[in-house]
C-alpha cells in the first residue's frame, strides 16, 4: 500500500464499493463511520481502517485525517466525499425554509469539514486527488426537490472552487454526477422502475479511482456524468 484514500459514506450503497475498489486497486483506505449496522457492509479487509466520526462536527473531521495521516509508508493522496443524501419535498412555497436549508447542511458541511480538515496533508504530497458528488438535478432539475438541487449544485461550484484554489500545489478536485443508482434500497423504493438503466455502484466506483489515480492528471474542475442511460 502506497497511498492513503478516506472514504466518506464509505459504509453506504455507493461507499462500499468504493471502499472495495480502491482496496483491491492497492489502497490503504480509512473510512468514518457512525451508524454500526451499516458496517456490515464492509468486511474486514487487509489495509481498512475504520474509525467512529460525525463529520458534520469540525473535530472529528480532523481526528479521520490524523488517523490517515498516522501512516508514514502510506501518505494521504486521495479524498472522496460521499457523505450526503436526498429529500423530497414539495413545491418551493410548500417547503419550510428549515428542510431546505437541512439539505444545504447534509450536502455540503460533510465534504467542507473533510476537504478543510485534508487539504494541509494532501499539499504535502505535491500530488493529490478530491472527488465531491454532485447530481445530475443539478442540471436537470425535477418538481419538488429545490433544496436538495441546489444544494448539489452547491456542491459542483465547490469542488471547482476548490480546484481553483489548489491546482497549482498538485491537488486536484472533481465532482461527479451520478443519477439513481442502483442499489438495494433504490430497488426497494422504486420496484417498478426499470432497474436495467441504473448505473451500478461497481461502475461509478471505476470513475471515482480513476479520478484518484494519476492517469487523471490532467482533469479538474470536472463535473463528470456518471448517470448511464439513467
Amino acid at each position: 500500500m502506497e497511498a492513503t484514500a478516506i472514504v466518506t459514506g464509505g459504509t453506504g450503497g455507493l461507499g462500499s464499493a468504493v471502499v472495495e475498489r480502491l482496496l483491491s486497486d492497492g489502497w490503504r483506505v480509512v473510512v468514518p463511520w457512525i451508524v454500526p449496522k451499516e458496517l456490515e457492509r464492509l468486511g474486514p479487509h487487509e489495509g481498512l481502517e475504520l474509525v467512529e466520526a460525525d463529520l458534520f462536527e469540525q473535530q472529528s473531521a480532523a481526528q479521520v485525517v490524523s488517523a490517515a495521516t498516522g501512516q508514514g509508508g502510506a501518505p494521504l493522496r486521495g479524498l472522496v466525499n460521499l457523505v450526503g443524501g436526498f429529500a423530497a419535498g414539495g413545491r418551493v412555497h410548500e417547503t419550510p425554509i428549515e428542510d431546505f436549508e437541512r439539505q444545504f447542511r447534509l450536502n455540503l458541511r460533510p465534504t467542507y469539514l473533510m476537504t478543510q480538515a485534508a487539504i494541509p496533508s494532501l499539499l504535502e504530497q505535491g500530488a493529490a486527488s478530491i472527488v465531491c458528488v454532485g447530481s445530475r438535478a443539478a442540471l436537470a432539475p425535477f418538481a419538488g426537490a429545490a433544496g436538495y438541487i441546489a444544494s448539489k449544485a452547491a456542491v459542483i461550484a465547490y469542488a471547482q472552487a476548490v480546484s481553483k484554489e489548489y491546482l497549482d500545489d498538485g491537488v486536484r478536485c472533481n465532482a461527479i454526477l451520478p443519477s439513481v443508482i442502483d442499489t438495494p434500497a433504490n430497488r426497494a423504493a422504486m420496484p417498478n422502475a426499470d432497474h436495467d438503466r441504473w448505473v451500478k455502484p461497481t461502475e461509478i466506483a471505476a470513475v471515482i479511482a480513476h479520478l484518484l489515480s494519476p492517469a487523471s492528471a490532467p482533469i479538474s474542475g470536472a463535473a463528470i456524468p456518471v448517470y448511464g442511460r439513467a
